[in-house]
């Protein structure tokens, strides 16, 4: 078994940090002596967030306060975090929204915009920052993906299918890393205590967990050779029979079951 990686001194990159997961991993990584920067759409809540964990922790913490999934908000992500002259060493690409709802009642737009920040940016980010870490010998990259990922969500289609890919994404891309000293690991929750859930009535199998537990799963994981980890005991178990035990037909026929009354989409958490 290996050690998480040592984090005195080095920089981490969270998104979607100003709340939720986002924030754990950032307080977690301050709390290990990481350097960070860290972006989100919410000015406010990141800025807070930043001055706290520089007072509490003596760390160097810098924000971006960007859309991702914005036209061209990747490629001047990368450019920003460049010009900070700060080598990453530990990518949390946790940026991400989910809507609720039939697909035949979407707005394409903003279905294309899921896609945007769920995929394009995780894809983009992992590609332009993975070199300089294999160049390096050592590096991180978390991209977080859900444990809806294992299987169609009907009413919640395009943001399972969007994490369907990432988990596929990641774990490809960690065994192509094999040997080069890169991490690759694609962290699945399931319902978890977040502003994205706040009010909802979520069906669980596991109850809800918290955000610190969430990021506590990965720093264990990274401990091992997974690609891809699922959080909580319950939650990991029903992934692997759903996606393993089940026909498509069953897991499809319960889900319908789950039709929400109130299809108002939920919002962007970062």
């Amino acid at each position: 078994m290996q050690d998480s990686p040592p984090l005195a001194g080095r920089a981490a990159l969270v998104t979607g940090a100003s709340s939720g997961i986002g924030a754990a991993f950032a307080t977690e990584l301050a709390t290990r002596g990481a350097n960070l920067v860290l972006v989100a759409r919410s000015a406010g809540k990141l800025d807070q967030l930043a001055t706290s964990l520089r007072s509490r922790h003596a760390v160097e913490v810098a924000t971006l306060h960007l859309d991702l999934a914005a036209p061209d908000a990747s490629r001047r992500f990368f450019e920003h975090v460049n010009d900070l002259g700060s080598a990453i060493d530990f990518l949390v690409n946790n940026a991400g929204v989910g809507y609720r709802g039939r697909v035949a009642a979407s707005d394409p737009e903003q279905m294309a915009a899921l896609v945007d920040l769920n995929v394009k940016s995780v894809m983009d980010a992992t590609i332009r920052f993975l070199p300089g870490m294999i160049s390096r010998g050592h590096g991180t990259i978390i991209n977080v993906a859900s444990a809806g990922a294992f299987q169609p969500t009907p009413y919640m289609a395009a943001y399972a299918a969007s994490k369907a890919f990432i988990l596929s994404f990641t774990q490809a891309v960690g065994t192509e890393t094999a040997g080069t000293g890169v991490r690759m690991l694609a962290l699945c929750p399931g319902p978890t205590d977040t502003p994205m859930t706040a009010g909802k009535k979520i069906p669980t199998v596991a109850g809800m967990r918290s955000a610190e537990q969430v990021v506590a799963t990965a720093f264990k994981a990274l401990g091992t050779r997974k690609t891809s980890v699922v959080d909580g005991r319950r939650n990991a178990l029903f992934a692997r029979m759903v996606s393993k035990r089940f026909p498509d037909s069953i897991i499809l026929n319960l889900a319908r079951r789950l039709e929400p009354a109130d299809h108002t989409p939920h919002h962007p958490v970062a």
